[in-house]
């Protein structure tokens, strides 16, 4: 068995990300023409949808996540030569031909999602060929359902229509779910103020046993933090997500010693497992929160959780998409406890996109998810949806005639 053709399509939005935008702290928010430039945050393109052939008419998908483009033209000019022709179950061998050929240049960002759509492709192509989930290849089953987190909760200026989303999702079963901060430095006292009463809505809202976290989306810095950290410890957050650039590992240690009884966590901007060796040295942080459409694919994430058990710290992947849910279903619950679950609802973010582009995920259940044991990654692709949504023209990279023997 041989990889003989490669397909890449950049995937957009289905509409802008204004909700993102109007109710999110984020990196960029301290910029004055933040909410009113369109241009320079998130681009038009939320992933690259990655499609592997095999000699034998295997097929697999992959994505290249974090709301970038760049994935699709390394590919084309540089990942696709170095395993056309080679067997893509030989799953090492192919990450570090990727990783090694192109580390002068490739070590994080979109050079290692590229890499991970590629890697997760081929681990949905080999268990499809197997007709096996890829969870049975990389381990085998650990659990039969999960316990999920519902990802929404957007900063509103409505905050009725915020405690009453919160209810909404305490109502079907969900014992966990994470809100999002809506201001930051720049905002000053008053967005201090408005943050805490997103807080104060939500915990009022669904009382005192509903485990509630907050995601600050890197729009924070050490001062804010820590002061944002004693106004809420009343409200008992499970952790503070991502307060701080994910380069700052000083500034996230600190955090950890400046603020002992609040727990936070980071890693959805990092993309290896030096990367995380260091976050984990450390002791940077309580929660680890790879995605394997990022961090080099579903190889390199699970070196991420061997590294993270050893630790003692819990990963917790960023979204429910197909490949973060192999990993977390090959694990045990010490290691993975937890799903993020972004809800198929409207109006989507970017976050949410996967579930129009795929069929096949599975939904949340009373707080619990669970897979069907269906080949591959369990999923297919909606390629209606995939013509729809498609920016640019997908790419055909072939094996040449004479080496496909």
């Amino acid at each position: 068995m041989r990889i003989v053709r490669i397909t890449t399509s950049n995937i957009g939005f289905d509409r802008p990300p204004a909700t993102l935008r109007r109710n999110l702290v984020s990196n960029a928010s301290q910029f004055e023409d933040f909410r009113e430039r369109p241009e320079g945050w998130f681009g038009e393109v939320v992933c690259t949808l990655v499609r592997v052939e095999a000699s034998d008419g295997s097929v697999g998908y992959g994505t290249a996540g974090a709301f970038q483009s760049g994935a699709k033209s390394l590919i084309r000019e540089y990942y696709a030569g170095l395993v056309l022709g080679e067997d893509p179950r030989r799953h090492e061998y192919l990450w570090q031909r990727m990783y090694r050929t192109t580390v002068r240049f490739g070590r994080t960002g979109c050079a290692m999602a590229a890499i991970a759509a590629i890697d997760n492709a081929c681990w949905d192509l080999h268990a499809r060929s197997a007709g096996v989930p890829v969870y049975d290849l990389i381990g085998g089953r650990c659990q039969t359902s999960v316990p999920c987190y519902s990802s929404r909760l957007y900063a509103l200026e409505d905050l009725d229509a915020l405690a009453a989303e919160a209810r909404r999702w305490a109502a079907a079963g969900f014992r966990s779910m994470k809100q999002r901060f809506g201001f930051g430095p720049s905002d000053g006292q008053d967005g201090m103020r408005r943050n805490v009463e997103l807080i104060r809505t939500v915990r009022e809202a669904v009382g005192p046993d509903i485990e509630l976290s907050a995601d600050a989306y890197m729009g924070w810095d050490l001062g804010y933090s820590m002061e944002m950290a004693a106004l809420l410890r009343e409200y008992r957050l499970a952790w503070i997500e991502e307060p701080l650039m994910p380069h700052d590992f000083d500034g996230y240690a600190e955090l950890k010693r400046r603020c002992p009884y609040q727990r936070w966590s980071t890693g959805e901007h990092l993309y290896s497992k030096w990367e995380f060796k260091e976050l984990i040295d450390r002791r940077a942080a309580d929660i680890l929160q790879p995605d394997a459409n990022r961090c080099g694919g579903i190889t390199e994430t699970l070196k991420i959780c061997a590294m993270a058990e050893a630790a003692g710290l819990p990963v917790i992947p960023h979204s429910n998409e197909a490949h973060n849910l192999a990993v977390v279903f090959s694990r045990p619950p010490h290691v993975c406890p937890l799903v993020e679950y972004f809800p198929p609802v409207e109006p989507d973010t970017g976050n949410e996109l996967f579930w129009k582009i795929f069929d096949g995920l599975p939904k949340a259940v009373n707080g619990l998810i669970s897979l069907t044991g269906e080949p591959g990654l369990g999923i297919s692709v909606r390629h209606d949806a995939v013509a729809r949504l498609e920016v640019g023209q997908s790419e055909d990279l072939h094996l040449a005639r004479e080496l496909k023997q």
